[in-house]
């Protein structure tokens, strides 16, 4: 039996399982060091800051509020990433430029508040650090019950690990895009407007929607988040 498909531009995704949520354009040479750097990733390593608990974020959008929760306690490098560009203001002025029923609503291309960045282009972009001129990468990260810390750049789909994942693709999940490549997510996120179990273990979870999901499920392609704005952290 054939998986149904579900297209959207020039980027082709599952509709029961996963296949890339973000265009990529990484290089041969980063593609190379995906198997190889899983040992040397994670907190200890990172050039981003983790975050320590958890932090509310109030998401200002052309239909309104929401509001979400990133978990720190479960994904930290993931959160402490999504918690450093918000407070930089990298998602100010974005477009959710991939929204599909029942599936996800997708945003936070940097380029995208670019006025000068064609419609045909969201999607393809990553935040650039202005202190190293490089795009920021950082490693897929997912956590399980019954182990201290998360483990990253591995793809966790196997039945019994998946029954031990702390954060799922439940409705309101929030969670980082990527290629292809395990460790290419960047800025770019999505919240599920349904559960989406076949994605647990394939992306990172790191947080949820607790106030708006109405305002989500109403998001349409072209609109924007107008600001982000950190309310506390915990």
């Amino acid at each position: 039996m054939q998986t149904p498909l579900k297209r959207l531009g020039s980027a082709l995704l599952l509709a029961a399982a996963p296949l890339l949520l973000l265009t990529s354009h990484a290089p041969t040479s980063y593609a190379q060091t995906q198997n190889t750097m899983t040992d040397t990733i994670g907190c200890a390593n990172s050039a981003v800051s983790c975050l320590d608990g958890k932090a509310t974020i109030t998401i200002s959008t052309s239909k309104g509020d929401f509001t979400v929760e990133v978990d720190g306690t479960a994904a930290p490098l993931t959160g402490g990433n999504f918690v450093d560009l918000v407070k930089r203001g990298v998602y100010d002025g974005t477009v959710f430029h991939r929204v599909i029923a029942g599936f996800v609503a997708q945003g936070g291309d940097p380029a995208s508040a670019d006025p000068k960045t064609p419609p045909s282009r969201f999607g393809m972009g990553g935040f650039v650090d202005p202190g190293t001129g490089q795009e920021r990468r950082i490693p897929l990260e997912i956590a399980l019950t019954g182990e201290e810390q998360p483990r990253y750049g591995q793809v966790l789909t196997e039945p019994g690990l998946r029954d031990r994942l702390k954060l799922r693709h439940e409705q309101g999940a929030l969670a980082m895009a990527r290629s292809q490549l395990p460790n290419s997510a960047s800025a770019q996120f999505y919240v599920a407007l349904e559960d989406l179990p076949h994605l647990d273990g394939s992306y990172a979870v790191f947080g949820r929607v607790i106030v708006g999901m109405d305002v989500v499920s109403r998001l349409e392609n072209g609109d924007r988040l107008v600001r982000a704005v950190v309310a506390g952290e915990s």
